[in-house]
């Protein structure tokens, strides 16, 4: 039998909105304006040579694993 353990993640009620606020910004803004980006970025051309446009997908990256770490801490 596997035991699952749960992380607890103790913070004051100030921590708490601010997590809240930085993944409701996260989510409505800072998603869509890398969105954004990768759109113009695509629009300068071949991909594979596109410092731009990998830059705006690191970015991507970054703002997802932000968002889905603020969901878990969020949900303990």
């Amino acid at each position: 039998m596997q035991r699952t353990t749960v992380k607890q993640l103790l913070v004051t009620e100030e921590g708490l909105r601010k997590m809240k606020e930085e993944l409701e910004y996260l989510v409505t803004v800072k998603r869509k304006e890398v969105i954004d980006t990768i759109g113009a970025a695509r629009a300068f051309g071949d991909l594979s040579e596109n410092s731009e446009y990998d830059e705006a997908k690191n970015e991507q990256a970054k703002v997802e694993a932000r968002i889905i770490e603020l969901r878990s801490s969020l949900s303990t």
